[in-house]
Order: C-alpha cells, then sequence, then structure tokens
C-alpha cells in the first residue's frame, strides 16, 4: 500500500528529536514573551490572572468530567470561557500584539511536535495481486448502518457481479458462523460481509480458517475496520470493485478466549457502556457518559491486567485493540498506526484526581495511563465472569480472558484505488514528545507494578 497522496517526507530520528526539542523551545518562548514584554509588575498581576484563568479552568473540567445533566454544560461553558476572559485582560493591558505574536510563536511548536511526530516506521500493509473471485459469498444486513444496503443497492449490484448473497433478515437471530462454513462446503472461493465489525469478524474468523479472501463492505454505523482498511465509508458500494480489480493484504487478527476480533475488545467502566442501545449510534456521547464513574472510581468488578511482564491491578478501564492505535486515542475511537504491526495494543486507564483526568484528557501527562504492544495479554478479575465489549458486541465471559494476536491471518481482498490510503495527520502528543526531546521512550510504559 502506497501514499501517493502527496504528504510531505517523514524526518529521520535524529531530525524528530530535533523537531520535538523545537516545538518545546517555541511553547517556552510563546509562555515567556508577555512576561517579558510586560515588565516585573505587570507580569505578576498578568501570571495571577493567568494563573486563576488555570485554575478555573482545571476545575470547570472536573465538574465537568464528574458531573452529568445541567450542571456538566455549565462546567463546561466556564472551561470555555475562563481562557478567553484570561485573553482579554491581556489586550486590556494593550498586549494585544503579545497576545497574538505568543499564539503565533505556540502554532509553529505544534507544527514542529506534528513534524517530530511523523511516523516513518510503518509505510502500509504491502499490496499484492489477487485473482478474480469465481464463486464469491456475501453476507449482508440490511438493518445495518441505517439500511445503507438497500440505499446503495448492495444486493442487486453484488449479485451482478457474481456474488452469492444472503440477507440477515430474520426472523430471529441468525448463526452467520454456520452460514460462512456452509458456503464454504459449496465452494465458495471468497467471503465477505456488509454489515457491522461484530458481524464481521465471525465471518473474518471463518475464512482465516480456511484461507480464503475476505471482503469488507462499509456498510456499518461506524466501519472502524474498513477505516484502518482506507476503503470508502461514505460509498459502501465501492467497496465491490475489489470483485473486478481488487489487491490482497494480509492482516492480522485478534483472539480472544478463542473469539475474533478484527478492532477491539473493552473491559470494566467501557466494556459496560457498551452495553447502552445508545452506544451503536452515537460513541462519543456515551464515552461522556462514562467519564464520571471512570474519575470517582467504578465499583464493578476489580480487573487484573497482565501483559509481557507488566501487572497493572484494579485499573477502571481496558481496552486490547488488534494493533496498536495512536497513542493519544485512548478510547479506540481513531485510527490504527497498522493492521499487520503483529502485535496488540493494550491500554489501562486508572484515574485517582482530577489532575490525572486533565492530564490523561490533554496528554500533558501518562500518569494512570498504560500503553502497550505485545503478543499476549491476560485480564483477569474477582468475580466469575465480566462485561467485554467485542468489535461493539456486549458479552458476558468467564475469567481469566487470554487475548493473543494471530499475525498476517486475514487475506483481505480490497479496491486497488482507496480514498482512505494515507499516512494519518499526527495528532499532538505531549507525552510522546517529551520522551522524544530527553532520548527516552517514545511509547509511554508501565511500571513493573501498578496501582496496588
Amino acid at each position: 500500500m502506497n501514499d501517493d497522496t502527496g504528504s510531505p517526507p517523514v524526518p529521520g530520528d535524529a531530525a524528530r528529536r530535533w523537531w520535538a526539542r523545537s516545538a518545546f523551545a517555541a511553547a517556552f518562548c510563546a509562555a515567556a514573551l508577555p512576561v517579558v514584554v510586560a515588565g516585573v509588575l505587570a507580569a505578576i498581576a498578568l501570571l495571577v490572572a493567568g494563573v486563576g484563568g488555570v485554575a478555573v479552568t482545571i476545575a470547570a473540567l472536573y465538574l465537568f468530567l464528574t458531573s452529568r445533566g445541567a450542571l456538566r454544560w455549565i462546567a463546561f461553558a466556564f472551561a470555555v470561557l475562563s481562557p478567553i476572559v484570561v485573553v482579554v485582560v491581556f489586550v486590556r493591558a494593550q498586549l494585544l500584539w503579545v497576545v497574538l505574536v505568543s499564539l503565533g510563536v505556540f502554532a509553529l511548536a505544534i507544527a514542529c511536535g506534528r513534524l517530530a511526530l511523523a511516523d516513518s516506521r510503518h509505510d502500509g500493509t504491502p499490496e499484492r495481486s489477487a485473482p478474480q473471485p469465481r464463486r464469491p459469498f456475501l453476507v449482508m444486513n440490511p438493518h445495518s448502518g441505517g439500511g445503507k444496503v438497500e440505499k446503495f443497492d448492495l444486493e442487486h449490484k453484488a449479485r451482478v457481479l457474481g456474488a452469492e448473497v444472503v440477507l440477515l433478515e430474520g426472523p430471529g437471530e441468525v448463526d452467520v458462523t454456520a452460514l460462512a462454513r456452509a458456503a464454504v462446503d459449496r465452494g465458495a472461493d471468497l467471503l465477505g460481509v456488509a454489515g457491522g465489525d461484530g458481524t464481521q469478524a465471525l465471518v473474518a474468523a471463518v475464512a482465516a480458517e480456511h484461507d480464503l479472501p475476505f471482503l469488507v463492505i462499509s456498510a456499518g454505523t461506524r466501519n472502524h475496520f474498513a477505516l484502518d482498511l482506507g476503503l470508502d465509508r461514505d460509498d459502501p458500494a465501492t467497496c465491490l470493485d475489489a470483485l473486478r480489480e481488487g489487491v490482497e493484504l494480509r492482516v492480522d487478527l485478534g483472539s480472544l478466549n478463542g473469539r475474533t476480533f478484527v478492532n477491539n475488545a473493552s473491559f470494566g467502566v467501557y466494556a459496560e457502556v457498551v452495553q447502552s442501545p445508545a452506544y451503536r449510534n452515537d460513541k462519543t456521547r456515551t464515552v461522556l457518559r462514562m467519564l464520571p464513574d471512570l474519575i470517582k472510581g467504578h465499583r464493578g468488578a476489580r480487573l487484573v491486567v497482565r501483559a509481557a511482564g507488566v501487572t497493572v491491578t484494579g485499573p477502571q478501564a481496558v481496552l486490547v485493540s488488534n494493533g496498536p492505535y495512536r497513542t493519544n486515542d485512548l478510547v479506540g475511537l481513531g485510527r490504527r498506526t497498522s493492521l499487520d504491526a503483529g502485535n496488540l495494543g493494550v491500554v489501562t486507564i486508572s484515574v485517582d484526581s482530577t489532575r490525572q483526568a486533565v492530564g490523561l484528557l490533554n496528554r500533558s501527562r501518562q500518569s494512570g495511563l498504560t500503553q502497550q504492544s505485545v503478543r499476549e495479554v491476560v485480564v483477569d478479575s474477582d468475580t466469575d465472569e465480566i462485561s467485554v465489549g467485542v468489535d461493539g458486541e456486549s458479552l458476558t465471559i468467564r475469567t481469566p480472558v487470554h487475548c493473543s494476536i494471530r499475525p498476517g491471518a486475514l487475506r483481505v481482498l480490497v479496491p486497488r484505488h482507496r480514498p482512505g490510503v494515507r499516512t494519518p495527520r499526527p495528532t499532538l502528543d505531549w507525552v510522546r514528545l517529551r520522551a522524544l526531546a530527553t532520548g527516552s521512550r517514545t511509547q509511554p510504559a508501565a511500571a513493573p507494578s501498578v496501582g496496588e
């Protein structure tokens, strides 16, 4: 998979370290400039205003994160208005030009930081030519994604291309795995799904079992797997182009107690949120609903996570992903750096204070957070069963839960031309940036024992 979108070249390690240090130098200059220009006495007054604004902002953010209802949104308004008030104070002190210059220098710091965090270690999943399938079998969920199967006429278009199509119309629950295996027995040489990530994982497991190519049609609500494959999520019919002229990718699969997952498995507070009926339609809103319990402390099953010699005791939330997410993504709502890295991504969150919560949200601190890339992870508990969200599906699974990676287990057939094949723009992550500037590890790692 080559990126021909005109992205700038990625700097080498020495240059990245230089850009990281430049980012911190520019950020320091942006903060120091008003103090230097204003003079000592004015600087003290402005410093008091600035510190007061920060204090109000942090207090408002804490109320936003730990409250519900009207109080949450009143706190949000204070969090937004407080920095504006501080800027107004600077303006009234006839330092508008200083504020503008300072903001410009800070923008330069952000640009340097993004250059430093540009990842040159992975150029995309290698493509290889693939023969045109002769007997493709596709499972389509007409209810998924608000009815995208009918809206984009996917059934008819697939049949025109020679595919056998089965609609998951019911009545009752349909055994998707049995459908896929029966198709293989009839001679299917490709399996595919137009539906959600949970359905895709079930059929992908059968495809991997028989070493058959797998077709992803982005007809789900969120389509995270399709996103990371570079597929067009706005027009799922373009995914069918792979049946005419496709290329093959080898990607990893996650395994949880023998069950396949293509995206992630979540534990703790996040897993319980998956059970909400509103989760499928609005993940961001349901994550906001999660935050009060996350920060104040969760009273559910006490989790213990063991991975690569690291033990994390009592985290409120755990995310195990098929390939690591970008380090600023704490809940799996963004993109993975690759789908063939041969490692699971493991994120644990343990929050005990306002300072930790705010630091995790703006990625200025890593206290309370562990992030690892590992081959295996075990999630245990003080209960016999725990709730687990697997690719958006809520399950109850016996403990301990063993998660592992199956490198290159799945052959995915994708269109040769895909709109999402590009190097993702790096998001500023001050934790990684600080580690890079000081020459320490760029991936935050846990101590040998956390949470006791």
